[in-house]
């Protein structure tokens, strides 16, 4: 999953984008509001982390500019307006959570999980395609009941597969979903990615396959969500 934080505190900014890349996400970083709308329409998110005190645009602002242009991304505010109206005012502006300064790490993982889960249609933290179940909470895969040992890439590479079972994931949107800024994330690294991923699944049951021209699919007989 790809996300772009908007912070203008430079402090917080980079321990965000630090923290949400050990995470295993693209993680991006921008600190005036004015840039906010012509990135989006140049580069594709998952989701937005939006403050709302920013120089040049208020968040509120970048918001309601991206609904009225029928942008569907989802937003978790991130602000230090905490009072009821506040909030209010957010969401109605079409933000999808609203998180108040300070707030614990741990429960701004949790938060962006669960935009992560409604995004791809899951609404439990444990989604299981045949022979595989994903834990999103403790971000690994199991095949059969044993843990896979996966770097962060492989993880994010077979998370989008898994959340996608049985349709086509293409090789650009896995580099869109997975390249930030500062990292090369091209179309052959994902082939050397995938190439991975099928030694690590032998024997396990499932298969990833190359729909020629298109991208990969994972096969999955069944496929099913629990808490």
């Amino acid at each position: 999953m790809r996300i772009l934080v908007i912070e203008d505190d430079s402090t917080l900014g980079n321990a965000l984008r630090e923290f949400l890349s050990q995470q295993g996400y693209a993680v991006d970083w921008l600190q005036e509001g004015h840039q906010v709308v012509d990135t989006l329409v140049s580069q594709h998110y998952d989701l937005l982390l939006l403050d709302l005190n920013l120089p040049g645009k208020s968040g509120l602002e970048i918001l309601r500019e991206l609904r009225a242009a029928a942008q569907t991304l989802p937003v978790l505010i991130l602000t230090a307006r905490d009072s009821v109206e506040d909030r209010v005012a957010g969401l109605d502006s079409g933000a999808d959570d609203y998180v108040s300064k300070p707030f614990e790490l741990a429960e701004l993982a949790a938060r962006v999980r669960a935009l992560g889960r409604r995004r791809a249609g899951q609404a439990n933290s444990v989604v299981e395609a045949g022979a595989l179940q994903f834990d999103t909470v403790g971000r690994e895969v199991r095949a059969n009941g044993e843990r896979l040992n996966l770097s962060v890439r492989e993880l994010s590479v077979l998370e989008m597969l898994i959340m996608r079972a049985g349709k086509v994931v293409t090789k650009q949107q896995i580099v869109n979903s997975l390249s930030a800024w500062d990292a090369d994330f091209s179309e052959n690294a994902v082939e050397v990615y995938i190439y991975r991923l099928r030694r690590r699944l032998e024997g396990t049951g499932a298969a990833i396959q190359t729909v020629r021209g298109f991208g990969y699919l994972l096969e999955a007989d069944e496929i099913a969500t629990k808490a």
